[in-house]
């Protein structure tokens, strides 16, 4: 009898042991906290984006288009997408989705491929070349997603490049972005209405096809786009988000200028892209050499009071884009470098240029910064370590790359070309406002303010090339692309399109995500001579310490066991 209620009384044991353990499970399941040890807390969403995903009133479906047999890099990058989701499906729960398809399936209600949707929306594939019994095969891998919501679709690349063989350093940037790109394309979808953006065209700025990509990829596409002309406008009315100034040529007048400022004033963002000087390749390929010389643009008291001064110089840069030159007179065109092209590869010092590739300029003057009080100044683009300027006029020649540049000459490096600007500024025209241009504010019963109210930010660049697109084929080919270089292997996806947005992004910065795309990955390699000198030692540990553990413990099993039954 007493048998029969020790066998119940373990039962029992047993029941509610498993019973508390289902209870535990269950309310876990509801009721969790997660603990980030990482160093720069890698899995811990930034507050904009929790907030971005608590406020979700519909299902966001996310596929990712890494289904298959890939390289490691990309399998890797598959493993971190996946990653990132998990985070969001821990804040948002059921209102995020995600699935893995191939390119090659078609999508639930129609009958098109996920490739040929991907394509259609800018995204270019990594030609994957498979070694098969009867040949090489291409595979095409995008290494993309799709954001569904509320009836949209938004194309997510998670990785920029197009290289078979991601590096560290590749892959720990494109883990850096995850969080911001999936982010960013629900922010998107979930707005319904535009930010205004005026376009300045009344002092001779570009509007013809070398705007293409500026327009139609980037300015259309995000934000609801003005045409607006400073010169015949009373005033930059305050419903404008932004006005941008692209690489103007004709001299800006007190009137226009006093726009520009009052509109700064009243919490107007500011985008610059400025040629001071006149220097244009067309007029190099026509005559093999060009006076470049100041264009006289007037803007320098402005931005002097803001905080930076364009100098009326050239940079010039070892690291520099390549150019097709006819050295020998014979028409045998040589790729060489042209050092009046320098390359921006920027520090990630801020949200805006980090992990940023590239970027590719064209005759950039160098930018000064200078003191104005309350005013924090931040470069996002400078030269490399081998870098000079010259002064202007200055005579450019095709002939300067007979021979190659002395080294010796390009002593100066980190020469600004971008800064972002941002505090209170204080008028220009503060204590100097003449009566004609007060009876001009007046005149559409308007308010001078000496002063930004609250904390404006500003950027300005000395390149106004920078925007702006070339052509290939009697087609508008990207902005930063070399048009020499466009369909050959001198080819280089340059990230000119990624600086515009990260500018306009942080600039407007509607739901604060700019936070995300800041967040920093360190990339901890392991050190090779370390891992060559120990090697030999931490294989034998990992094959040794095993079977002595296993042996420890049927020792120790042995011993009890024998112990037991023998006191028995």
């Amino acid at each position: 009898m007493s048998s029969l209620k020790k066998t119940s009384g373990k039962g029992l044991i047993i029941a509610t042991v498993i019973v508390l353990l289902l209870g535990i499970n269950l309310l876990a399941s509801l009721w969790h906290q997660r603990i980030d040890l990482t160093a720069e807390k890698r899995f811990t969403l930034a507050a904009p984006t929790k907030k971005l995903l608590k406020k979700l009133d519909s299902e966001v479906k996310i596929d990712i288009l890494l289904k298959g047999e890939f390289p490691s890099a990309f399998k890797k990058l598959a493993n971190a997408a996946e990653e990132t989701l998990q985070e969001f499906k821990e804040v948002a729960g059921n209102k995020i989705s995600y699935r893995f398809v191939s390119p090659d399936d078609e999508l639930d209600d129609v009958t098109t491929k996920y490739s040929d949707t991907v394509a259609s929306l800018g995204i270019d594939p990594v030609n994957l070349k498979v070694q098969l019994k009867a040949g090489e095969q291409q595979q095409m891998v995008y290494p993309a997603a799709l954001v569904h919501y509320k009836g949209k679709t938004f194309a997510v690349t998670l990785y920029s490049g197009n290289k078979i063989f991601i590096s560290p350093k590749e892959l720990n940037s494109a883990e850096a972005l995850m969080e911001y790109k999936f982010a960013d394309a629900i922010d998107r979808l979930s707005y319904t209405d535009k930010p205004l953006i005026a376009y300045s065209t009344g002092n001779g700025e570009p509007v013809g096809f070398n705007t293409y990509d500026m327009v139609q990829n980037v300015l259309k596409k995000d934000y609801q786009l003005f045409t607006f002309n400073i010169n015949t406008q009373p005033a930059i009315p305050d419903t404008f988000s932004m006005l941008v100034i692209v690489k103007p040529t004709k001299p800006f007048t007190e009137e226009e200028k006093l726009k520009i400022d009052q509109f700064v004033m009243k919490g107007g963002k500011l985008l610059m892209f400025v040629d001071k000087l006149e220097a244009e390749m067309d007029s190099l390929q026509q005559k093999n050499e060009v006076i470049a010389y100041d264009r006289g643009l007037g803007l320098n008291d402005l931005l002097f009071k803001y905080g930076v001064r364009i100098n009326s110089d050239l940079v010039m840069d070892l690291q520099c884009d390549l150019l097709p030159f006819d050295v020998n007179g014979n028409g045998q065109y040589e790729w060489l470098q042209w050092n009046y092209f320098p390359l921006f590869q920027t520090k990630s010092n801020h949200a805006i240029n980090k992990n940023l590739g590239l970027v590719a300029g064209k005759f950039v003057n160098s930018i000064d910064t200078v003191e104005a009080e309350g005013i924090q100044k931040t470069v996002l683009l400078s030269t490399s370590a081998n870098s000079r300027v010259i002064a202007t006029p200055a005579l450019i020649s095709g002939r300067e790359n007979v021979n190659a540049p002395e080294s010796e000459n390009f002593k100066r490096h980190d020469i600004p070309a971008a800064v972002l600007l941002e505090g209170k500024f204080q008028s220009l025209f503060k204590n100097r406002l003449s009566q004609a241009l007060r009876d001009s504010i007046e005149a559409y019963k308007g308010e001078f303010l000496p002063g930004c109210r609250t904390d404006n930010k500003m950027i300005i660049v000395s390149d106004g090339d920078i925007v702006l697109n070339g052509a290939a084929n009697n087609q508008p080919i990207p902005m930063g692309m070399n048009q020499f270089a466009y369909g050959t292997q001198k080819e280089f996806p340059f990230a000119n399109k990624d600086f515009f947005q990260n500018c306009m992004e942080y600039l407007i910065n509607r739901s604060g995500l700019m936070e995300a795309k800041g967040k920093d990955y360190t990339l901890r390699l392991l050190d090779t001579k370390k891992v060559e000198d120990e090697k030999s030692r931490w294989q034998i540990i990992n094959i040794v310490a095993p079977i002595l553990l296993v042996c420890l413990f049927a020792v120790a099993f042995q011993w009890r066991r024998k112990r037991k039954y023998t006191m028995s």
